[in-house]
């Protein structure tokens, strides 16, 4: 039950007048009252409960709608929603308590606050993974439910120490797996840097003091840097009559850590541990030229490297940061990184993109939010797999640096660095990539793996003959293509399963057999296959031929008449047949994207078994230990040791395709290799990479390079090479 007429104490109404001056924001008086409104709602709903240090719970609440009206720049919707984030789930206060005092739209997002916290998790998944799915489930329907709920986990970061020290090694992790790539993603810049340091100081609270006293010592200095800097160029700007100021910006402690890491270098090898930064005043007309003026005064006096210049506002980031960045060698013959911003976007760089554009500017149709949004939908419709494998996808595509590609018409694409040629014709259409078979990059004929880079134009060649394989999910990179690819697959998978049921039923039939589900349990355990499915599609791909299947049929037939013998005593007996709903048949671990296969040990605190999502832990005495992905060490191992994991998959080596060499002589003729190329390519699970051949006074000899399934198969082409009239040898290398 809502009472709206208590009188709040001095000491809240004093941190009402805080919030409220300290709004980004413009707000009105009818917005001023709904957001007292809320305050009186919350204060009282929250009444009598106390934080872990001791004060009033109702502090938290309006701390957050302060990060929210400062920090994110949200409006009086969003601060009223944050004072109230924590009510339903922990007072007596209803949704529809609120949508009747406060409206449809503001009761609308608590909702969703609400229900990131108190959904269930399915205990197969890890904990943050799921929260992270949840929160992106949520995403579509309003940002500024993410965009609270990050400010949230600012705050109690902000006052972590409180907590026991398991509750904040759990919740340092989280920030740094969860709400630090979000608010990356949404431009948060400013609160992405906070949650990662604090989460250092934390997890490793020896390396972060480490850090920040060497940083502390060197603030001095990089002052006096800047007003050496800021005197050589002034002049030449207050010509130009441009009005700006100039500012010194050190790195996070976090990313000095992470390149520490990464590098295996010492704090005093980093040298892009300090930045200036330029800002300057500007119509939204003149920006551009502005920014260029002023790279162009600062190399009339300094040094570029042209390596390392960014136009970010040409090309926006796609969580719409703009600024142009350009590394000098600055005073002292030192180098520094030079960021160019105008006002405007210093704010967006400050405030958060999403809040920016996405509730300051309504008049917008069609806002750069929305664009993201929509790319974000593909990930989202994606939303049965596992919570790990969805996080991660999510990352690689979100977390990541961009390259700009052109299409033949000159359209420009926007896709992770990284990328390869396949890659880029699955995010034009899906169609198109399940067809590619091949592609010219700048137009230069390149393999489906080649890797883009910024400036290239792409041409993808078609065939309707092409289908993809199993090999293409070693050229991709993006959550699309791997997503798409592997559809593919499970549908050409299906298809041949059910032509080698038929092929099944054909052959039976002619050995007086019928196939039923007692038949098709006797051939699994006859050939040691796990699945149904698995064992139609051996038989669809020529794994298992007509005399393995008579060999079965005698043993069968064998059986059946012990059987008859015994059928009193086993007849109510049934055979239990697990029906495999992917068709897999994992029997191989590989590893790293060129699909290795390593040594490696079972991490005993998940104990993995084929078949399960995991990933490789390299420890430093005991090699790779393979690690369920919802084991539950995987989030501090992930969190802190990154640069240790290395992918892991289980394959099925049936399903796996390998590479073989063939070797042909014989008598040279008209048409010869036309016959050979064309028998190859018209075999069913045979790809072709290489072929070779050299002809002597009549003669040829060569080679052809394969992929193939198994032995069965290779065997099987063989046989029909040498049936081709001219060749006298057929061997494998």
């Amino acid at each position: 039950m809502i009472v709206e007429n208590k009188i709040l104490p001095k000491n809240i109404l004093n941190l009402y007048k805080d919030l409220l001056d300290s709004s980004y924001q413009k707000v009105s008086s009818k917005e001023k009252k709904i957001i007292l409104k809320s305050l009186v709602i919350a204060f009282n709903g929250h009444e009598g409960q106390l934080r872990k240090s001791g004060e009033p719970y109702i502090f938290h609440p309006i701390e957050v709608a302060k990060i929210v009206a400062k920090d994110i720049g949200l409006d009086y919707v969003s601060i009223a929603a944050s004072i109230l984030h924590d009510t339903v789930e922990d007072t007596d206060i209803t949704l529809q308590d609120l949508e009747i005092s406060l409206g449809l739209e503001i009761s609308k997002i608590v909702d969703g606050l609400t229900k990131i916290s108190t959904l269930k998790k399915n205990e197969d998944y890890s904990i943050q993974a799921e929260n992270y799915r949840k929160m992106l489930l949520t995403l579509h329907s309003d940002i500024r439910v993410i965009l609270i709920k990050i400010a949230d986990r600012l705050h109690n970061m902000r006052t972590i120490d409180f907590l026991s020290k398991a509750k904040q090694d759990q919740m340092a992790s989280e920030s740094l797996y969860i709400y630090g790539p979000l608010a990356h993603r949404v431009g948060l810049y400013n609160i992405k840097n906070e949650l990662e340091d604090l989460s250092l100081k934390i997890l490793e609270p020896q390396k972060y003091n480490l850090i920040k006293n060497k940083i502390d010592k060197e603030l001095v200095n990089q002052e006096k840097y800047v007003e050496s800097f800021k005197s050589l160029i002034s002049n030449n700007l207050e010509d130009q009559k441009i009005k700006y100021s100039i500012l010194g910006r050190s790195k996070s402690i976090y990313s000095i850590h992470n390149k520490i890491q990464k590098k295996n270098v010492s704090f005093d090898e980093i040298y892009d541990r300090f930045a200036i930064r330029i800002i300057y005043k500007s119509t939204p007309k003149n920006e551009k030229f502005i920014a260029w003026k002023i790279y162009s005064i600062i190399t009339d006096h300094f040094t570029s490297n042209p390596t390392r210049l960014r136009d970010w506002i040409t090309l926006p980031k796609t969580n719409g940061y703009e600024a142009l960045h350009l590394t000098v060698v600055g005073p002292k013959n030192k180098w520094v990184e030079i960021q160019i911003r105008s006002e405007r976007m210093n704010e967006i760089a400050e405030k958060g993109y999403a809040a920016h554009f996405g509730y300051k500017h309504k008049e917008s149709k069609r806002s750069e939010v929305d664009v993201w949004l929509n790319k974000l939908q593909e990930v989202l419709t994606h939303d049965n797999e596992h919570a790990v494998d969805f996080v991660e996808d999510f990352k690689l595509n979100f977390y990541s640096k961009e390259i700009y590609v052109f299409t033949p018409n000159g359209d420009l694409k926007s896709l992770k660095s990284g990328s390869s040629a396949l890659d880029f014709a699955f995010h034009v259409h899906t169609h198109l990539g399940i067809k590619t078979r091949g592609a010219r990059v700048n137009g230069k004929l390149v393999p489906l793996s080649h890797t883009l880079k910024s400036g290239d134009q792409v041409e993808i060649i078609t065939s309707e003959n092409v289908k993809p394989n199993v090999n293409w999910l070693n050229f991709v990179e993006t959550s699309k293509a791997k997503s798409k690819i592997k559809s593919s697959l499970n549908e050409e998978k299906k298809r041949i399963s059910l032509d080698g049921k038929e092929i099944l039923e054909r052959k039976l039939r002619q050995l007086k057999i019928k196939l039923d589900d007692k038949v098709s349990g006797q051939m699994m355990k006859f050939f040691k296959i796990n699945a149904s499915n698995d064992l139609f599609y051996n038989i669809g791909i020529g794994s298992i031929d007509n005399k393995q299947i008579k060999s079965f049929a005698n043993d069968y037939n064998s059986y059946l008449s012990f059987f008859k013998r015994r059928i009193g005593t086993n007849s109510n007996k049934n055979i239990n047949i697990k029906e495999s709903e992917d068709f897999i048949n994992f029997d191989k671990l590989v590893f790293g994207k060129d699909k290795e296969m390593l040594k490696y040990s079972i991490a005993s605190c998940c104990s993995p078994i084929p078949g399960d999502k995991v990933f490789g832990f390299i420890s430093v005495k005991d090699g790779i230990k393979v690690h369920k992905k919802d084991c539950p060490n995987s989030i501090s191992l992930i969190s802190n040791y990154a640069y240790r994991i290395i992918s892991a998959n289980w394959i099925d080596s049936q399903n796996h395709t390998f590479n073989s060499k063939i070797e042909l002589s014989g008598i040279d003729d008209i048409g010869l290799i036309n016959n050979i190329t064309s028998l190859i390519s018209n075999s069913m699970n045979v790809n072709m990479n290489k072929i070779s051949f050299e002809t002597n006074d009549g003669t040829f000899s060569g080679f052809v390079s394969i992929e193939v399934k198994n032995k069965v198969i290779l065997n099987k082409l063989l046989k029909k090479l040498s049936s081709i009239d001219g060749i006298e040898k057929v061997s494998r290398i």
